[in-house]
């Protein structure tokens, strides 16, 4: 399988329109000259002809060095990257009938996912006949519901799929 580089701007030779928009390597407007003409100033002044907006009529391409812009671009790239934040979703998963102390180990670490501000899926599996009693998982659920509700938000109130009963839980803002 080939992969297709797509690139973001077009440089020297790739450009194709016959008449461009001309920027100087130091920012003064040198009009709309003939490609051949423009490529000639950047070669001589030992920059790139880039066009940097070739949706307009004509395009606008820049004389600069295009290993330099390569270089600040990935830098602003990684530097936004940076700055973002993923969340994740965790889940807990209990049954019906799980016990009151392991209950409580649960909600702590929900609490632990919540402050690290992580959503939180909590799943109650249902597994044979634990189906015909659905309202022990609901329980459990409204326990949590309660335990929860000072330090977080109920994204999605509990709902049945399939044999699991789940609500997301989010971080309070």
């Amino acid at each position: 399988m080939s992969r297709i580089v797509v690139a973001k701007h077009r440089v020297n030779h790739l450009i194709r329109n016959p008449e461009v928009r001309v920027i100087g390597a130091d920012g003064e407007q040198l009009g709309v000259l003939k490609t051949s003409d423009a490529l000639k100033q950047a070669k001589d002044a030992g920059f790139d002809l880039v066009e940097v907006a070739p949706n307009s009529d004509p395009p606008v391409c820049r004389i600069m060095d295009f290993g330099k812009f390569k270089y600040e671009q990935s830098k602003k790239d990684h530097k936004i990257r940076q700055h973002q934040k993923s969340t994740q979703v965790k889940e807990i998963k209990l049954r019906p009938r799980t016990d009151r102390h392991d209950l409580e180990t649960k909600i702590r670490q929900i609490r632990t996912f919540i402050a690290e501000e992580n959503k939180t899926k909590v799943t109650v599996m249902f597994r044979g006949r634990e189906m015909a009693n659905q309202e022990l998982g609901r329980t459990a659920m409204s326990k949590i519901v309660e335990e929860v509700s000072e330090f977080g938000v109920i994204e999605s109130t509990p709902r049945m799929e399939g044999r699991n009963l789940y609500m997301i839980v989010a971080p309070k803002h």
